[in-house]
């Protein structure tokens, strides 16, 4: 018991340092605008990866040993390095084996994939050797979309472990998810969901084989970071292989694009507050009645993804604060407004332009203050703040949760907060989104 217990103070003593930092770089990253609205990745059409043991840090400060993909010569990254590639092309991944068994790279959703090299035939894709194997897999990526690659070698394990990776192929047309206008977007952010069992990855360390049928998670991750290490930029130092975060952003009345895959072995609900979103495509095909012609007209409208394991899912977000009865960006009545910048009543006659709040504010006192409120209803404005309340949101912007949607998923190793979470911000008008 003592032992338990002891092991349940560290973790919540490292959460609350982690915290700390989060509350000082967060600040920073809302400032600065540091958070990405184009995905972070590798360009172009030859890729040299190895297959490479190393550790990962969790939300709660404890580390976990993991196999990874890595761009060579650089740490082992989870996920593996995200692959940004053009419809059309002939590509061509080399594989390096640095572990103790076979490792194989599979890519759902790609044709003819061509192997060079093979050691043996893996499971579902031919193999590198262990100790220094090599393979060349090669193949035209033919359709735009979000994809998965991963090991076929001894996939359960080698997906719990860590043997995955996001790959994007961009359409010929700029800033659209596929070849119709129906996907265009301005900002686009992937959100790679999985889980760790920290058992099995201590039983592998210690050369012990793992019980699969025994397996259960404890940390829940969005691009290979549990919350509230999501919130953090890509590419921090102290987490060298863990690169990329999960803060999305965007500007009422714009199109983010979400590109969600579900790399691990469970399946997650993954919910978005503020706005639904609407499904344009599922394993790198389009949701159309009319093939060519009606672009992604049979996509739904929900506010819960039901992430399946090893598919992927492209959709549309968009936050445009109409319905709710008063102006957002507070413009009193018959104050001008700005068609170029904001939605106006010209425009659609159901946006709330120079609507006042209709009810009253209560008095400070009255009020209970998180770190993200500005002061202000109003987006793009701050207001007067208790000392020592608030901080995070200099830009005025309007937070919201994007999460799992399942309460154990919101925890490290049954610690709140963290897991399977991160924030979209809306942003004001005129604020830079880079």
């Amino acid at each position: 018991m003592k032992t338990a217990t002891n092991t349940a103070l560290r973790h919540v003593s490292s959460m609350t340092h982690r915290i700390g930092l989060l509350i000082l770089l967060l600040g920073s990253l809302v400032i600065s605008g540091t958070a990405h609205a184009v995905i972070t990745g590798t360009t172009g059409v030859n890729f040299s990866l190895t297959a490479k043991d190393g550790h990962v840090s969790m939300g709660d400060g404890a580390t976990v040993y993991m196999w990874g993909y890595s761009l060579d010569g650089q740490p082992m990254q989870n996920p593996g390095p995200t692959l940004i590639v053009d419809e059309g092309d002939t590509i061509t991944v080399t594989l390096n084996n640095d572990l103790g068994e076979p490792v194989s790279i599979t890519f759902p959703g790609q044709k003819d994939v061509k192997a060079v090299g093979a050691d043996s035939e893996g499971f579902l894709a031919p193999e590198a050797a262990p100790n220094g194997g090599q393979i060349v897999y090669s193949f035209t990526a033919s359709n735009p979309g979000t994809y998965q690659y991963h090991s076929g070698s001894n996939p359960a394990l080698h997906i719990e472990m860590g043997l995955v990776g996001a790959m994007i192929v961009r359409p010929n047309a700029a800033n659209q998810a596929y070849d119709s206008p129906s996907t265009a977007f301005h900002q686009e952010y992937l959100f790679l969901l999985a889980e760790i069992d920290p058992k099995i990855h201590e039983d592998v360390e210690a050369g012990l084989a793992p019980d699969m049928t025994r397996r259960r998670a404890q940390y829940w991750t969005i691009n290979g970071r549990s919350g509230p290490d999501t919130f953090f930029a890509d590419g921090i130092p102290w987490m060298p292989s863990q690169p990329y975060g999960a803060v999305a952003r965007t500007h009422p009345n714009e199109s983010v694009l979400m590109r969600v895959i579900g790399a691990g072995l469970d399946m997650h609900p993954f919910h978005t507050h503020g706005q639904n979103f609407r499904i344009l495509a599922r394993d790198g095909r389009m949701r159309e009645t009319v093939p060519g012609i009606s672009g992604a007209d049979a996509g739904i409208s929900d506010f819960t993804l039901t992430v399946a394991p090893g598919q992927t899912y492209d959709a549309i977000w968009s936050w445009h604060g109409r319905g709710l009865g008063w102006d957002t960006l507070g413009h009193l009545p018959g104050d001008p407004c700005d068609p170029a910048a904001e939605e106006c009543d010209v425009l659609s006659p159901d946006y709330d332009h120079g609507k006042p709040i209709p009810v009253s504010i209560p008095e400070q006192q009255f009020l209970t203050f998180g770190g993200f409120w500005s002061g202000s209803p109003f987006l793009g404005q701050e207001g007067p703040l208790p000392p020592g309340e608030g901080g995070l949101n200099l830009d005025g912007g309007y937070f919201y949760m994007w999460h799992s949607h399942a309460e154990a998923e919101l925890v490290n190793f049954d610690v709140a907060p963290g897991g399977m979470m991160t924030m979209m911000i809306v942003e004001a008008p005129g604020v830079a989104i880079p």
